[in-house]
């Protein structure tokens, strides 16, 4: 793991500097992507996205769920691709780890301030998977070039919160734990209800999940896999 920290603006230069370094060190390393057209993620979240999977150069948003995040860089982290979170300071990397993702291919900057962006756009360049949590609204011209940008290098954007033109958007319609007792015991597995939107189709897909504490997603009780109108 690779951890870029905030630094006064008088040393924006060498955090600049740093970071260019980190693009030289994983060319070093050679970095692997995955080959495939789609980035295949935990199989009860592909199933809810367009193509089965995360798409090459393609913009996902989720909506205030850090679990769903590393669900989502789970798959393309353990086949071997680099990894970057940007302005997530309470990113666990201890829950990263037990859902699958590689420590040893993941970028944090967790404290990027106003070059939030800047630094965002960057690691598109070194990067398979990045994911971003806004500080500022993001233009519809900004989004379009960071887009073009994707595309170009095949990198998969993953932001916590809005953004223009979207592939998908990622939430959690519903959530409860389980493992309480008539007031005591111990919290053990979250029952989620995953819904996605996307400019793919004209209804939301649902599914019923559980968030474990270690091993990834698991099907819920329920259905797995249903639409709604």
């Amino acid at each position: 793991m690779t951890l870029l920290a905030e630094h006064p603006l008088e040393q924006a230069k060498a955090d600049l500097e740093r970071l260019l370094s980190l693009r030289s060190r994983m060319g070093e390393l050679e970095r692997t992507r995955v080959d495939d057209a789609v980035l295949h993620t935990d199989q009860t979240l592909a199933d809810l996205l367009p193509g089965g999977g995360l798409q090459p150069g393609g913009v996902y948003s989720v909506q205030e769920s850090t679990s769903l995040v590393m669900a989502l860089l789970a798959g393309p982290s353990s086949a071997g691709a680099w990894c970057a979170v940007v302005g997530m300071p309470g990113f666990g990397i201890e829950a990263a780890s037990r859902l699958g993702i590689d420590l040893g291919r993941l970028v944090l900057v967790p404290s990027p301030g106003d070059r939030w962006f800047s630094v965002t756009a960057a690691l598109t360049d070194a990067v398979g998977v990045v994911v971003t949590a806004p500080r500022s609204r993001v233009g519809d011209a900004e989004a379009a070039r960071l887009a073009a940008r994707l595309r170009q290098r095949g990198t998969v954007l993953v932001v916590c919160g809005e953004w223009p033109r979207v592939d998908a958007r990622v939430r959690l319609a519903s959530s409860g734990w389980a493992g309480v007792g008539a007031g005591h015991g111990y919290l053990g597995t979250r029952e989620v209800t995953v819904a996605v939107e996307s400019r793919s189709w004209g209804r939301e897909r649902r599914a019923d999940l559980v968030l474990p504490s270690a091993g990834g997603l698991q099907p819920g009780p329920r259905p797995v896999l249903r639409a709604v109108g």
